[in-house]
Parts: structure tokens; sequence; C-alpha cells
């Protein structure tokens, strides 16, 4: 079975390879290709501040940024909510 990973990247090759082919025939320029690389970087700021974090070791600082540890897997202490 495809992960959603998987499924993501193979949808963004293909919207990225049909795009460059729409431009290529628009611009009748292989220079469009140059510039491709860089599209990425536009929408840099749409995913948000980064992730949350939801708990937090007091001894060694290890943060979970998911609710499904419960104890530091590092040192074993009970993670706690982080100081706001």
């Amino acid at each position: 079975m495809v992960g959603s990973r998987t499924l993501t990247a193979a949808v963004g090759l293909l919207v990225s390879l049909l795009l460059s082919a729409a431009l290529w025939v628009y611009f009748d320029t292989l220079l469009v290709f140059l510039f491709l690389p860089f599209v990425p970087f536009l929408f840099r700021g749409f995913g948000g501040d980064g992730p949350t974090i939801v708990q937090e070791c007091p001894h060694c600082g290890f943060q979970a940024t998911s609710e499904a540890y419960d104890y530091c897997p590092r040192d074993g202490s009970r993670l706690e909510e982080p100081e706001q």
C-alpha cells in the first residue's frame, strides 16, 4: 500500500512535470527549467509556524510534538506540559 507521503511526492512530481511542459510550450524556451527549482521558496510561508510542542522533559529538554509520548526516550522521566 502506498503511504500518504509517497502519494504526495508522486502528485507533486506529476504536477511539476506538467507545469514545466506547459511553461516550455507557452514561453518556447528551455530557460523555464532554470527557475522551477526556486518555486518552492514562494510557498514557504503557507506551512504555519512549525510543529507545536506538546510535552517537554524537565531534565534533558526533549520536546515531543505528539501526544504519543508519556515518558522521555532519553532518560525515562515523565514528560510535562511546557511553560508558556
